[in-house]
């Protein structure tokens, strides 16, 4: 298994878009929204850090000077840093998790293709029409209808990002564990590692992770 850094890099270089020398640009989902100004990848081994480009050299040594004097991650210089200029919109932290290998998948869980991909048109039109970007992508299917997805939120020749919905009626079922083990399996049969993140305020979402017997290699801190 990859260190934590190691997944924690490959995260953020599938996160993210990135320039010439590494400064992050876009969010690399479409609408391809701009990255946030600063963001952290925290890991018990140690932190990776990318900057928004443009951002002010004088406000990247001041970043780096209190990363350097402080043990744990200086949350309020770091606002008070990025706010001389423009002020902080949002502030967003969540676990990141890579799943285990997955072996057992269950016959509810049907991949998502051209010749079915109709199923998704109600009540998932955003990945009917993204599909190619989205594979893999599998579905629990009630009347011909899809009711629980799990599909590739972001990928990368080395590795894919989870996405995963129930509908709110079908909660409770497990489905989000059937679709999302379905998923990672087919990602992992390609040789790349399945990746799962959220926010620490989405609740539902780490259960999933839980059930799913996910590992935690590390922390999102972005700001915006």
């Amino acid at each position: 298994m990859k260190s934590e850094l190691e997944l924690m890099e490959m995260h953020i270089n599938v996160l993210f878009k990135h320039n010439e020398v590494g400064e992050i640009t876009l969010i690399n989902e479409p609408p391809y929204e701009i990255a946030p100004r600063f963001y952290i990848g925290s890991t018990k081994k140690g932190n990776v850090k990318r900057f928004l480009k443009g951002l002010k050299s004088e406000d990247l040594n001041e970043l780096e000077k209190v990363f350097d004097t402080n043990d744990s991650i200086p949350l309020v210089n770091i606002i008070q840093i990025l706010n001389k200029d423009h002020h902080i919109d949002s502030l967003w932290i969540g676990p990141a998790y890579v799943f285990q290998t997955v072996n057992k998948i269950s016959s509810k869980a049907i991949k998502i293709t051209e010749a079915n991909k109709q199923c998704l048109l109600p009540n998932f039109p955003y990945t009917y029409e993204e599909l190619e970007l989205k594979e893999p992508c599998y579905a629990v299917i009630e009347n011909d209808i899809a009711i629980s997805i799990c599909c590739s939120a972001r990928q990368s020749d080395e590795v894919a990002e989870a996405s995963v919905h129930t509908l709110e009626n079908f909660r409770g079922k497990e489905y989000g564990l059937i679709v999302s083990n379905a998923w990672a399996e087919d990602v992992q049969s390609q040789g790349r590692t399945a990746l799962y993140s959220t926010s620490w305020d989405n609740y539902a979402s780490q259960a999933v992770a839980r059930k799913l017997k996910l590992v935690q290699y590390g922390t999102d801190i972005h700001f915006s």
